[in-house]
């Protein structure tokens, strides 16, 4: 008979008493209306009379998965995102929405949808940490009447055609040959200006050129080759020309 009554005794304790955990916030229904929360720790909770639901507000995550999205430039796209969140208040986590979990995967599909929907495929490219903030933004607002704070959205992936893929390969590759070409355009402009710049200190310095071509010279000479070079004096050039032009005359 003992024994009976303490095994009814245990029974009856661990139906009054409940375990709330440090990362849950219980919630006390009292003949099915809110009488209060619990906070971590042991708690008595009346049989029948009370029932007791306990909300995780951990930070949790819900994965969105794919979403064909049409641009604003009529391009289809398949985006997905990561969503973290957190309760920040467990009776309106409760009360305001029948499945806070549920109701955050959805309106995160359509608030991405929606947002990169006003976005070009150039801007969706460039800008992902911009169109992220604003969905956050969105989404945080709209769930801020079950209590919930989103802490963070990120964009995991932009998936676009395989032929869309192609024509943007060939169009960086079109402009990485039109930077070549400039900077190649460029050099050959500041190497010309210098050998002009090179010309006239040469021509306005008395015995330059002659120093110039004894350095070309030098330089011919280490070359191991039968090439056989005569050097004419400047003077015996302009005498020609002038030569020249005196049989014309």
């Amino acid at each position: 008979m003992t024994y009976t009554i303490i095994i009814a005794l245990i029974i009856a304790f661990f139906a009054i008493i409940k375990q709330v955990n440090q990362y849950e916030r219980g919630i006390v229904f009292t003949l099915g209306k809110i009488s209060g929360t619990r906070n971590p720790g042991w708690r008595p909770i009346l049989p029948i009379v009370q029932r007791l639901v306990k909300v995780d507000i951990r930070t949790k995550t819900v994965d969105v998965p794919n979403q064909e999205v049409i641009t604003r430039d009529n391009i289809p796209v398949y985006i997905n995102a990561v969503v973290y969140y957190k309760i920040t208040d467990p009776i309106k986590s409760i009360l305001e929405v029948e499945n806070f979990r549920y109701a955050v995967s959805q309106l995160a599909q359509t608030t991405m949808r929606n947002a990169v929907g006003e976005r070009t495929l150039d801007e969706l490219l460039q800008k992902r940490n911009e169109i992220a903030e604003g969905i956050k933004i969105d989404l945080d607002t709209k769930t801020d009447p079950w209590g919930i704070d989103v802490e963070m959205l990120e964009l995991k992936d932009v998936i676009i055609p395989d032929d869309l893929k192609r024509t943007i390969s060939k169009e960086a590759e079109a402009e990485r040959e039109k930077r070549a070409v400039i900077i190649k355009a460029e050099g050959d402009m500041i190497a010309s200006n210098n050998l002009a710049a090179a010309a006239q200190t040469l021509n306005a310095t008395p015995g330059a050129m002659h120093l110039r071509t004894l350095q070309a010279v030098n330089d011919l000479s280490s070359d191991q080759s039968n090439t056989t070079i005569w050097m004419i004096p400047i003077e015996v050039l302009d005498a020609i020309k002038g030569f020249s032009e005196s049989v014309k005359k």
